[in-house]
């Protein structure tokens, strides 16, 4: 006779019923979780991300030195930098004293580390072009859902017409209120 586990007893079919029932009311009552079940919940076979955000900053103390010649180069600039960091761009504006960007970033990429090093290397870039140049230090960040793109799009593209009604920073708290933003009216400019 061999040692070990007992010998296994066939079950009948109402046992076998009993116990999956048994089993069905602690899986759904959360006490059991199932292996597959864990593992359907955990993993995607794809990823799916839609995150336009649209961005807007100033430069450093809100110094009206983008001249009127270079805005279109510089945004072009920045659009190069986007590109390189796989960002899609629906829009980049502004005026002499900040730019307003609507981007969608891939899902691999820090939106934070992202922005870095667009202010970063356009700001190097501008300092070259036109002597010292910088960008503020943080930013606004704005969630922006795909029904309205286009009208954000228009809003960019129209700086010039928007800013004869309201200043940069009357336009950044208004959109801080649109989004339900916390702020501190000491702490936003600086």
């Amino acid at each position: 006779m061999k040692r070990g586990r007992p010998a296994r007893m066939s079950l009948g079919v109402d046992q076998r019923r009993r116990r999956t029932e048994k089993l069905a009311q602690r899986v759904s009552a959360g006490l059991i979780v199932l292996e597959c079940e864990r593992r359907r919940r955990d993993t995607l076979s794809h990823t799916y991300f839609q995150n336009a955000i649209h961005i807007v900053f100033s430069t450093k103390e809100r110094r009206k030195n983008i001249p009127m010649q270079m805005k279109e180069r510089l945004w072009a600039y920045m659009g190069g930098i986007c590109k390189h960091q796989n960002i899609f761009v629906h829009a980049i504006g502004g005026m002499e004293d900040h730019i307003h960007m609507l981007l969608q970033f891939p899902p691999t990429l820090m939106i934070a580390d992202a922005i870095r090093d667009i202010k970063a290397n356009s700001s190097e870039w501008m300092s070259g072009e036109v002597g010292r140049f910088a960008w503020q230090q943080g930013y606004g960040g704005f969630g922006v859902s795909k029904s309205n793109i286009a009208a954000v799009v228009r809003y960019i593209q129209n700086q010039e017409r928007h800013h004869r009604k309201m200043t940069f920073e009357e336009a950044f708290i208004a959109l801080l209120k649109k989004h339900g933003i916390e702020y501190d009216s000491r702490y936003v400019f600086g």
